[in-house]
């Protein structure tokens, strides 16, 4: 069996050691910076943006069919003689 080379990324002076969870995310925290601010502000305006196109899909399309629906209906005039 080969033996174990760390690759150029993995030159750190801690051989041996386990990598723990902990390790891990504070490796992404410290990678990301203050990204997960601007991960958050996006997203809140992307749900806003689609409220507001969902919303605006529905009223038009009750107005259509409301137009539609009077167009295409029958009017029916009852007179009493």
């Amino acid at each position: 069996m080969p033996e174990h080379r760390p690759n150029s990324s993995q030159s750190s002076g801690d051989e041996g050691q386990r990598i723990t969870p902990s390790d891990v995310s504070a490796r992404v925290r410290d990678l990301l910076g203050g990204a997960g601010d601007t991960v958050e502000q996006v997203s809140s305006a992307a749900v806003a943006v689609a409220a507001a196109v969902g919303t605006g899909l529905v009223l038009a399309a009750f107005l259509f069919g409301r137009r539609r629906g009077r167009r295409h209906s029958t009017f029916v005039e009852v007179v009493r003689v």
